[in-house]
């Protein structure tokens, strides 16, 4: 099945919010972790989010071209191609853009949607993230709102961030923020959805204690029931349609029974990236020290070609970011749930 249309990934949206799962959203930086990926989704039967960071986009364009949004469309075209090969949906879209990215990044990707629009295909991303976190809520939303009404144009929906997320991660980094800026407030998810939804549909990252990164346990305080009480406000003042479609940061180290309370209050989307960057690397790394004198030319001798041919690490590596993220469909309840039909 290619990469899900715009009315496909409403669809898959709205299956998860009637359905009480969510969908895990993976950042890619190669080909190997898009198969990963896909390979993932397929054999949970689940549908899912492939997303590209800045930094993921810089780095799929080659150190010597180091252009995020080009490497994005190169590996966004990638995704497009190899997702036809899948029994399942797959949504694409773009992580973390701060307010002074959104011209040399989100633009681009924009533009190349226009253009694929234009000749008769679907948008490159189904969905983009702006995050104006770091600044204040007025700015944040007037940004949003001028880039919402674009993606609108576009069939492409939106996500932003009102508070913030901590840690660091591929460059975001907010592990300075006092513990109050990690909690979005009641008031700014009802100024968020007023400014918003009459302008298109967009996906909202509200702040819950969210923490980029891998933390042992009891070191990230979350607290799920602020979505709850916001999700409440905005459907009391403007009813049950205004039901919002939440975004889970920082999934990566999170307690199931944390990821199993946000679905309850509206989330439909939980990113994933620091755990499968860990299942990636770590058969990588035992490949390497328990072929150690086949992949390192030692003393002279010539090596075993099969050992340190990269493609003998890579599929490790592939099989094991696919294997945390069935883990992650289990976790969210997406497995099993596909929408595509053949």
């Amino acid at each position: 099945m290619p990469v899900a249309t715009p009315q496909q990934y409403a669809d898959m949206i709205d299956a998860a919010q009637k359905g009480g799962y969510a969908y895990p959203a993976i950042n890619v930086t190669s080909l190997a972790t898009i198969n990963g990926a896909l390979k993932a989704f397929s054999e949970s039967g689940s549908d899912g989010i492939i997303q590209v960071s800045t930094g993921g986009g810089s780095f799929a364009s080659g150190l010597a071209v180091a252009d995020e949004a080009f490497g994005a469309i190169v590996l966004a075209e990638a995704v497009h191609l190899l997702a036809e090969k899948h029994d399942v949906l797959i949504g694409l879209h773009t992580d973390h853009c701060h307010p002074h990215k959104v011209e040399g990044f989100l633009k681009p990707l924009l533009a190349a949607s226009r253009k694929r629009i234009a000749e008769g295909k679907g948008p490159l991303f189904q969905s983009h993230m702006f995050d104006g976190s770091v600044t204040d809520l007025d700015a944040n939303m007037k940004i949003s709102a001028e880039l919402l009404k674009e993606c609108a144009e576009l069939n492409i929906i939106l996500e932003v961030e009102a508070g913030c997320v901590g840690g660091e991660e591929d460059g975001h980094d907010t592990s300075d923020l006092p513990a109050e800026k990690l909690y979005t407030t009641t008031e700014d998810m009802i100024q968020v959805y007023e400014t918003l939804a009459p302008i298109g549909r967009f996906m909202f990252a509200a702040t819950f204690g969210n923490v980029h990164g891998a933390y042992k346990p009891g070191s990230v305080k979350l607290k799920p029931t602020i979505l709850r009480d916001g999700q409440a406000a905005v459907t009391e003042k403007h009813g049950a349609a205004a039901q919002m479609d939440f975004v889970f940061h920082g999934g990566s180290g999170s307690e199931l029974s944390d990821i199993r309370e946000t679905l309850g209050y509206g989330v439909i989307k939980m990113n994933i990236d620091t755990d499968t960057q860990y299942a990636f690397t770590r058969p990588v790394v035992t490949h390497i020290c328990q072929s150690i004198e086949g992949v390192l030319k030692i003393d002279g001798e010539v090596g075993v070609k099969g050992q340190y041919d990269p493609r003998s690490y890579l599929k490790k590596g592939e099989q094991g970011l696919c294997e945390r993220m069935k883990e992650a469909c289990d976790d969210l309840l997406s497995t099993g749930k596909t929408i595509y039909k053949k």
